[in-house]
């Protein structure tokens, strides 16, 4: 039994053919699309696309740069700390040295 707010296939069918027709008039109806308009499109979103390129690889050689720059900085740190242990074995060595001479001369006084 079929109540009056439900609508039967039929009105159902001719609501959706109406849509339908009204959406291809409306397309239709839109005016044609200037090709010197789709052109100047194009060459903006060109120039925005080449715009980004050129940043993201800005981006990636400074990363690289920035990345460089810390491993020179560690390799800086690592002879520092090298040198710093060099210098230690050397005093060890001088006064090893001066010791020694001290020794010596103590030896010959005798």
């Amino acid at each position: 039994m079929a109540s009056y707010k439900e609508p039967s296939f039929k009105d159902r069918a001719a609501l959706s053919a109406d849509a339908k027709q009204r959406a291809l008039e409306k397309l239709k109806a839109k005016p044609p699309v200037d090709p010197a308009v789709v052109a100047a499109r194009a060459a903006a979103r060109e120039a925005k696309e080449a715009a980004e390129a050129k940043k993201r690889e800005e981006k990636k050689a400074a990363l690289e740069q920035a990345r460089l720059d810390k491993l020179a900085k560690a390799a800086a740190a690592e002879q520092a700390i090298k040198d710093a242990e060099q210098a230690a074995i050397q005093a060890e060595i001088d006064k090893k040295a001066a010791r020694d001479a001290r020794y010596a001369a103590r030896k010959s006084r005798k």
